[in-house]
């Protein structure tokens, strides 16, 4: 026997597939207010929705072979950052394309120039007992651009790359220990995979 096409039902279809769970929470809950706000919240911390701003992009020109990736620009605080990005777009670039990888501009075809535009970090969830930060999410905002340099056109750019990753914090100790390089490593990787693939799906 079917199930009367509610209100609720109908909308719940039209939702998108990857909808944040928030989303869906809107539909579903017959008493949203605070319980939504809460779930958006979360929603909002939680590295599962995190999210970046799709970029814009032409097919890259036959002539171009050569790709220069020289070391983002670092506007934020967070030492090397930069150059972390910079190598992980590096390693993805050569393991998945053709082209020939360069860290000098001279002698390229094109040259993709990254900017680390801010890096923070928040708090996610506490320890129980002791009150202490549990969970810590860092978030780094990056610019990137693909640009031809016979041309001087722009190629591929999207200004507004957000990306976010959880680590766990020791409370064991007192002491500061770099606990963020691992979280640093993985959000490195998911930004050039990403980074990449929209450039040579011309997103």
């Amino acid at each position: 026997m079917k199930r009367p096409l509610t209100e609720e039902l109908a909308a719940e279809r039209h939702l998108r597939p990857w909808a944040c769970p928030a989303d869906r929470a809107r539909v579903a809950d017959p008493e949203p207010g605070r319980r939504a706000v809460l779930i958006s919240a979360f929603c909002f911390l939680a590295s599962s929705c995190g999210y970046h701003v799709a970029g814009r992009g032409a097919r890259i020109p036959p002539d171009v072979k050569t790709i220069a990736v020289p070391a983002f620009e670092n506007q934020s605080s967070r030492y090397r950052i930069e150059q972390r990005l910079s190598a992980a777009v590096t390693r993805e670039f050569l393991e998945r394309t053709k082209f020939r990888i360069l860290s000098d501009p001279a002698g390229a075809d094109a040259v993709l120039k990254g900017t680390v535009k801010e890096v923070r970090t928040g708090v996610v969830t506490f320890d129980l007992q002791t009150g202490r930060a549990a969970t810590l999410q860092i978030q780094v905002t990056a610019a990137v651009a693909l640009l031809d340099l016979h041309t001087h056109k722009t190629i591929f750019a999207n200004n507004n790359y957000i990306f976010r990753e959880e680590y766990q914090v020791s409370q064991t100790t007192s002491e500061l220990f770099e606990e963020d390089q691992p979280a640093l490593e993985r959000l490195s990787r998911d930004l050039a995979r990403t980074l990449v693939t929209e450039i040579l799906e011309n997103f």
